[in-house]
């Protein structure tokens, strides 16, 4: 082999070697820049997760432990866990599972609210209202529980229905959190008369009924509600029956009135 032949040869094996060098060094760069991106992304998402507890923080001066179960003034049913409005000598009892986020309860309650309120009045029915967190589950935040628990001081207050009806007629997007801010509620409060004093302060601040508001959403749970609203009539999920409306549920109450 003539030495031109063998410097050719040489020659190309240098180039491969230093070719496959580059691409060693190539490879090693792109893995650091991969090993960087997946730092810089656990990182952000940290911050981001960091943001959003922060965020629910501030919603006002209650623990986010649920605590005691403390039921609130004048609980009735099993474990204390729902709220009672109306006569106990009324022959009807609507039951209702409702979370103030939900915009479903929301509906039923402009639909039905009018009717509810003329049987109610006039001793033909008596409703219990049993308050759950399923949007916050959901969609996260707080608001389903703190509103829960603000409705709970109003009963302590003796003004439950009141304040029931002012968070649904002030209700914001599901999506939009603001019942997770304790200073938007006591804000409502004002809204109903007589309401928004130190001691409905202190018991929505504190989370006073924090642990009954989730004692009561383990109780929707295990009793394997579709959703919310939950409206049960005679056991029957009346919501659920898309015949039903405020004037043949008025005919049922009458109807049981008269037996």
């Amino acid at each position: 082999m003539s030495e031109k032949n063998r410097d050719g040869k040489r020659t190309a094996r240098e180039r491969m070697a230093i070719e496959r060098e580059k691409q060693r060094a190539a490879d090693k760069r792109r893995r650091a820049l991969i090993v960087g991106a997946s730092v810089v992304c656990v990182l952000a998402l940290a911050a981001v997760v960091g943001v959003l507890a922060a965020n629910a923080g501030k919603g006002g001066k209650q623990s986010d432990s649920a605590g005691p179960a403390v039921a609130p003034s004048g609980a009735v049913g099993k474990d204390g866990l729902a709220i009672p409005v109306g006569r106990d000598s009324a022959k009807s009892t609507l039951t209702v599972w409702e979370d103030f986020r939900c915009p479903a309860c929301a509906a039923f309650e402009t639909a039905y609210r009018p009717t509810i309120h003329q049987l109610v009045d006039a001793g033909k029915l008596k409703v219990e209202y049993h308050l759950v967190t399923l949007i916050d589950g959901n969609l996260g935040g707080s608001g389903s529980r703190r509103a829960a628990n603000a409705a709970a001081c109003a009963q302590d207050a003796g003004k439950f229905l009141s304040y029931h009806d002012t968070l649904y007629r002030n209700q914001p997007q599901e999506t939009q959190d603001s019942f997770g801010d304790d200073d938007k509620l006591i804000g409502l409060a004002g809204k109903v008369p007589g309401l928004d004093t130190p001691a409905f302060r202190k018991c929505v601040e504190d989370g006073k009924h924090n642990g009954w508001v989730a004692k009561s959403n383990a109780a929707f749970r295990k009793g394997g509600f579709p959703g919310t609203p939950t409206v049960l009539f005679g056991g029957k999920n009346i919501y659920a029956d898309r015949t039903m409306t405020p004037a043949k549920l008025k005919l049922m109450v009458e109807a049981a009135t008269k037996r």
